[in-house]
């Protein structure tokens, strides 16, 4: 189930300067909610994150996802109350847009951010491509989720 789908804004730790600061899409999924049937999840929240387009309220000081993963988990589970233990965190990479004049196209890509976590938050650990069977899943929840225009009419 759909527990939350917006453009994330986050603190950063940089005072007026607002270093670090940022906004990206997230979504987050409770598995454990909703009409789901099948096989219990071990980590049944999945957040998926992505960068903004650059178009889209881009300030100069903007932190991608990527840059900013362990400081956005941080704030995400304590805002959101989630246990860090029971959490997958995807950043998701759309494909370049058909059409797009760019050098080097990319195709859409979903990587894994693992955390170490102390009391004082994640510590960035890497990133790994999801599984084929966890990309399908994400996948399928992505696609089922309603569209943001869609809620707003």
């Amino acid at each position: 189930m759909l527990i939350y789908d917006d453009t994330y804004s986050w603190e950063g730790w940089g005072g007026k300067l607002k270093l670090g600061s940022g906004q990206c899409r997230m979504k987050i999924f409770d598995l454990d909610k909703g009409k789901r049937q099948g096989l219990a999840h071990l980590k049944p929240i999945i957040v998926v994150v992505s960068d903004l387009p650059r178009e889209l309220s881009w300030t100069p000081n903007q932190m991608t996802v990527k840059s900013c993963a362990s400081h956005i988990a941080t704030h995400v589970v304590r805002e959101f109350n989630i246990d860090p233990e029971r959490m997958v965190w995807v950043e998701h990479y759309p494909a370049t847009p058909e059409g797009d004049r760019v050098r080097y196209p990319v195709e859409e890509r979903f990587d894994e951010a693992t955390f170490t976590w102390r009391e004082e938050g994640a510590l960035q650990g890497g990133w790994k491509p999801l599984s084929p069977p966890l990309a399908a899943l994400v996948k399928k929840l992505l696609a089922e989720a309603p569209n943001p225009k869609e809620r707003e009419a």
